[in-house]
């Protein structure tokens, strides 16, 4: 029992399972792949519970079917290593997984199929195709903004919404907000799409997918699954509503400002390397006259300001921020000037890209961004 398989694309395949493996559990069979040898094809699957992945082989050697499991982590690591063109690999009396190549051998122990974990079918409700460049930048746009799983379970995901015409990604975690919308050409589906997407899951199709791959995506029951290339992922949904957000976005301001992203960027890594000494709040004042000036509160070991140069419209104004914050916000766009508006000190902050007048096109998503102000 066993097959021959190109040693590279068993490398890219493991790499993509892995990441649905368990690493630390109480439950063993949890931290392996599941390797089931069909007479066409090969298909290696790892299921944490939560996100299960699906890569599927066609084009291996195979001597006869059969189904094993194998430790991720060492399995992985090995067939890593191997530099030699294909591999061996063959189930062996004693229950072990022989691997051979030309220039060597290795046995590794498992555990049998029957314990590993069953992925549960999805009673199709809905179904739709994208392509990968708008799943995956969507996901880019607005991760980063999501809340952690063991603070707000609610909002540990992105809240997802497609129809015929847009699909709109938005993620906050109650300090800061992020919304980026796509147009979408004219598809022959008309369904309405909206679930919360945890974000482990987001994290790890943001991670495999390409850009040029198309994406079909099946839900109903309160699960998900990704079918693109030769991946299958499976995940569960988040119960639960996420916030009405729409109306957090300012439509009007008293101060707005426009600067380099870059020189912004910079500015903020300066700052802070003493800000975090403060939970990286600064003070940014803005003056029709003088520009924008970020500045520390003293620590014991120093302090800092900085001073930048670019138009600022509307009244002077002092607001308190989260540094990290707001460069995690800046890192997301793609152009090379942004605004910033706020109605007062307290409000939330709105920041959007500039479009790029050399570019001359239309930016390929909408991105908007709110970062509520520090209360010093």
């Amino acid at each position: 029992m066993k097959f021959e398989i190109s040693t590279k694309a068993l490398q890219k395949a493991l790499s993509v399972v892995s990441h649905a493996t368990a690493w630390i559990t109480t439950t063993p069979i949890l931290e392996n792949i599941l390797i089931k040898v069909q007479y066409k094809s090969i298909i290696l699957t790892a299921n944490n519970l939560e996100m299960a992945i699906e890569y599927m082989l066609d084009d291996a050697s195979i001597s006869s079917e059969w189904t094993y499991s194998v430790p991720s982590k060492l399995f992985s690591s090995y067939i890593a290593l191997l530099s030699d063109d294909t591999v061996s690999i063959e189930l062996v009396s004693g229950w072990s997984l022989e691997i051979k190549t030309s220039s060597g051998k290795t046995k590794i122990k498992g555990i049998a199929a029957e314990e590993f974990p069953v992925i549960p079918n999805i009673k199709e409700e809905l179904s739709l195709s994208l392509k990968g460049s708008v799943v995956k930048g969507s996901i880019e746009k607005t991760l980063f903004s999501s809340a952690e799983w063991n603070i707000r379970p609610t909002l540990a995901g992105l809240f997802v919404q497609i129809s015929w015409s847009d699909a709109i990604f938005a993620s906050t975690d109650s300090f800061r907000l992020s919304e980026y919308k796509t147009i979408l050409e004219t598809q022959k589906w008309d369904v309405k799409f909206a679930q919360i997407i945890p974000s482990k899951t987001c994290y790890e199709i943001k991670s495999i997918l390409g850009d040029d791959e198309d994406v079909t995506i099946v839900s109903g029951e309160n699960q998900i699954a990704f079918f693109f290339g030769n991946v299958k992922l499976y995940s569960r949904l988040l119960n639960g509503k996420f916030p009405d957000y729409k109306n957090f976005f300012p439509n009007s301001y008293t101060t707005k400002w426009v600067i380099n992203r870059y020189d912004l960027m910079q500015a903020l890594k300066k700052i802070n390397l003493i800000s975090r000494e403060n939970n990286y709040s600064i003070k940014m004042s803005f003056s029709a006259e003088n520009g924008i000036l970020l500045e520390t509160s003293e620590t014991q070991i120093w302090e800092g300001e900085v001073q930048l140069v670019w138009s600022v419209e509307g009244e002077d104004s002092i607001i308190w921020i989260n540094s990290t914050y707001f460069l995690e916000a800046l890192w997301v766009i793609d152009t090379t000037h942004v605004s910033l508006q706020f109605e007062n000190p307290l409000a939330p902050i709105l920041l959007l890209p500039v479009p790029d007048e050399w570019a001359k096109k239309a930016l390929p998503g909408q991105f908007k961004h709110i970062i509520m102000p520090l209360k010093i």
